[in-house]
């Protein structure tokens, strides 16, 4: 909302400065994002004066002139027409910025055909100061030189912006923000009354309601005879302040009293209109070319204005094409009715209109106010267009007024510490225009028909606390607990930031990335669930709950590599969608690598792979306390993984908890993203919950006194059974004594039976005490019978 500091100045009688009103704003409530001065921009422009103005010896349409400047006398040589002597204008020194231009002249003087010129004299369009660009600013020769440009053009107001909270559509008035000022102690608000209309026989337009629940009130009049020229000066003048450019009287003073009093209204051209004007619901198959030029499709959903022609308008929104006003109008029926926010706010969201009767409808309009709107608007086309006015036609009511509200004055300080004497709060109050009825401890408050948050003590008590300032609260801190204060976090909370952690640790960025994806590229990773569908995405592609992490970190490492990114390493830790259950959500940490060749005169080590992927994986299973040993590896169960280049974690034989490896080069083809990539998704829901532990603390080192004792051993299995089996049973014949297996060789071809493979590994045992070779050697014969019975195998000769 923009608003200037003239206009304020129409509703509130003040000393303050421009900083002294901005400060009382903040403190109301009322957030300033922007403080446009035009004085700023214009700081570097000064009258001058023109004492000749002589030919140029070598261009037929330039002049030299002698300028009487701020700066002293100047030579500069000018192009406009009305150049001449004895004229006043508006000089820009060397170095100036011209806002007009969009460029800043040359700090030294510049020879144009031969002769230097030391600046330049503007018109109003270079400045933005006016539509004039026929030549220079020619000024009333009574402004004394050096007068600032901004003083000399009348453009000294500063247009304040600020945010306007959804709950204080009262706000989006000059009127009502002078009246908050009021309150906090800027100043006195004038209470601009509206004279009433009586008007001159019935208003020749009948209106009737066919939809109260959508437009309980409607009030109306037609003006015979106006003249819709140009708007007056002063109106241009704040409508383009603030952004809206003029257009015609009719159009101006409706804008004009929005701007003003926060009351939309629309104008009609009376000529047009046929018939009764209703109010009433959309029809099927009705449709509406609007003033934005658009066509729009109604429903029966719809607030729409109509006539004997059909549609004219949609209530709230915005006007018909067919019935506009123009410069040719000359008999114009007024509208000023209230609209229901929330179907207004429907309707605006299904056709997309964004407009300011719209975005002040929505919020709420003042119900009482469309009289007080209607007569104002009459008032400034009467004045300023002539005509005769009919009387005015009121159908419908009002909605119900405000309910009243008990409010205790001891909660004041109660809720917010802040000690305020009842006469002050009362101040308060009767400057927002409460109905104030006092039973000593209990006070019975009307609010006014504009505010439509007010319904219990503590929103009285809000309003007082941020009148005397938010600022004047007192500070006080809680009592510390007992034991002092834990952060107290869920076990899903805990594992994601223990899996985060170490991800960074080894060289992982994090990602976030939106919990959406298109439902083409969401059917690469799973079976596509209708139920996941997104009713309203905030884009197109992005209309699909994720069933998994790594399609859109696959396609934020195609962004990095577009970047020039090489090896870039992403991770997330984040939400994942099988249903649309409360049960169906699943927290996952997913990796991806694009893998990077890197050259070096010692030589490039290895390039990232499935197996450097697998040690990331189990890097953060063992962070989350979950022991390696325990999964069991096996083929991919998802697509979306490259076979015989993948796996997945399984916790015995139903629960999988991750995959890893490199991505099916199909699904990356899908998703335009070049590969290979490798990485994983691990599933910290399928992880069981571990033990707490005792303590944070790490248990002492125990330092083994003997050697460790390192043993081979390598065995023929049947080809389809895992290593991971056999490092399993072998060191499963005696875990205290067995700390290590390692796989080093697996072996097909000459001297293994056909559909067999040698398997070979390194046993490394520690023992606590001294152990003999007969002893070592039935350890060894342990091993071998665990992994016969587990997996079948034989040891080799």
């Amino acid at each position: 909302m923009k608003f200037t500091l003239s206009w304020l100045n129409d509703h509130l009688a003040t000393k303050a400065t421009l900083d002294e009103i901005l400060a009382l704003m903040l403190k109301a409530g009322l957030e300033v994002e922007e403080v446009e001065d035009p004085r700023d921009k214009l700081s570097a422009f000064s009258v001058c004066k023109v004492k000749a103005a002589e030919p140029h010896p070598d261009a037929d349409k330039l002049r030299v002139c002698t300028v009487d400047t701020v700066d002293g006398e100047k030579q500069i040589v000018c192009g406009a027409p009305n150049a001449r002597a004895g004229m006043t204008a508006i000089y820009a020194p060397l170095g100036a910025y011209i806002p007009g231009l969009e460029f800043a002249l040359d700090k030294k003087p510049r020879k144009i055909r031969g002769i230097e010129s030391h600046g330049m004299m503007c018109s109003t369009r270079e400045l933005e100061a006016g539509e004039d660009d026929d030549g220079i600013a020619d000024l009333d020769d009574a402004i004394p030189l050096g007068t600032p440009a901004a003083d000399a053009l009348g453009l000294d107001d500063p247009v304040i912006d600020f945010e306007v909270t959804p709950n204080r559509p009262d706000w989006l008035g000059v009127q009502g923000i002078a009246r908050d000022l009021a309150a906090a102690g800027a100043g006195r608000f004038l209470h601009a009354d509206v004279k009433k209309v009586v008007g001159s026989g019935d208003c020749p337009v009948d209106i009737r309601l066919d939809a109260p629940d959508a437009c309980p009130v409607f009030a109306g009049a037609v003006i015979v005879g106006v003249k819709n020229g140009p708007s007056p000066d002063w109106m241009q003048q704040r409508l383009k302040a603030v952004g809206i450019q003029p257009k015609s009287l009719l159009v101006d003073v409706t804008n004009y009293i929005s701007l003003d009093r926060a009351r939309p209204l629309h104008a009609y051209d009376a000529a047009k209109l046929s018939g009764t004007v209703v109010a009433r619901l959309g029809r099927k198959g009705e449709k509406l070319e609007a003033l934005d030029g658009k066509t729009y499709e109604l429903t029966e959903e719809m607030c729409v204005i109509a006539d004997d022609s059909g549609a004219i308008g949609l209530g709230g929104v915005m006007g018909g094409q067919s019935t506009a006003v123009s410069d040719e109008t000359v008999d114009v029926f007024l509208e000023s009715a209230w609209f229901d926010p929330l179907r207004t706010a429907r309707t605006g969201r299904a056709t997309g209109i964004h407009s300011d009767a719209r975005y002040r409808f929505e919020r709420g309009v003042d119900p009482h106010g469309c009289v007080m709107g209607l007569n104002l608007a009459i008032a400034l086309i009467v004045e300023y267009g002539g005509g005769a006015v009919s009387k005015p036609r009121l159908v419908g009511e009002p909605p119900v007024d405000t309910k009243k509200v008990t409010f205790y004055p001891a909660d004041v300080e109660r809720l917010t510490g802040l000690s305020v004497k009842p006469a002050e709060m009362r101040r308060m109050l009767k400057d927002l225009e409460f109905g104030i009825e006092d039973a000593g401890d209990a006070w019975y408050l009307t609010p006014p028909s504009f505010r439509f948050d007010m319904e219990q003590s503590a929103d009285i008590v809000e309003e007082i606390a941020r009148l005397v300032g938010f600022d004047q609260l007192p500070t006080a801190s809680l009592p510390a607990p007992e034991g002092g204060v834990k952060a107290i976090t869920t076990p899903m909370q805990a594992r994601v930031r223990s899996a985060r952690r170490v991800m960074a640790s080894r060289g992982f960025l994090e990602t976030v990335t939106w919990s959406f994806m298109s439902k083409a590229h969401a059917a690469q990773f799973g079976k596509i669930n209708d139920a996941l569908m997104v009713a309203n995405p905030v884009a197109s592609e992005l209309n699909y709950m994720r069933p998994s992490v790594l399609g859109n970190l696959a396609q934020a490492a195609q962004r990095a590599a577009n970047h020039g990114e090489r090896g870039v390493r992403l991770f997330e830790a984040g939400p994942i969608y099988l249903g649309d259950g409360p049960k169906d959500q699943r927290t996952v940490v997913a990796a991806l690598v694009r893998p990077h060749n890197e050259r070096h005169w010692q030589g490039a080590p290895a390039p990232y792979d499935s197996f450097a992927a697998k040690a990331d994986l189990f890097a953060v299973l063992d962070a989350l306390g979950q022991p390696g040993e325990r999964f069991q590896v096996a083929a991919p169960a998802q697509p979306h993984w490259h076979p015989g280049q993948a796996a997945s974690l399984k916790l015995g034989p139903k629960v999988t908890v991750a995959h890893f490896g490199q991505l099916h080069p199909g699904v990356l083809k899908a998703l335009d993203v070049d590969g290979p990539l490798y990485g994983f998704e691990l599933n910290l829901n399928a992880l069981p919950q571990m033990k707490a532990r005792a303590t944070k603390t790490k248990p002492v080192f125990q330092r083994a006194d003997l050697t460790p004792i390192r043993r081979d051993l390598a065995f023929l299995v049947d080809q389809s059974v895992p290593a991971s089996d056999l490092v399993r049973h072998a060191q499963g014949a005696d875990k205290k004594l067995i700390s290590r297996v390692d796989v080093f060789d697996v072996y097909e071809g000459t001297g293994v039976p056909e559909g067999q493979k040698s398997i070979a590994f390194e046993m490394t045992l520690q023992p606590q005490e001294k152990m003999k070779d007969d002893e070592i050697q039935a350890l060894m014969d342990k091993v071998v019978a665990s992994v016969a019975k587990g997996t079948g195998g034989v040891l080799r000769g």
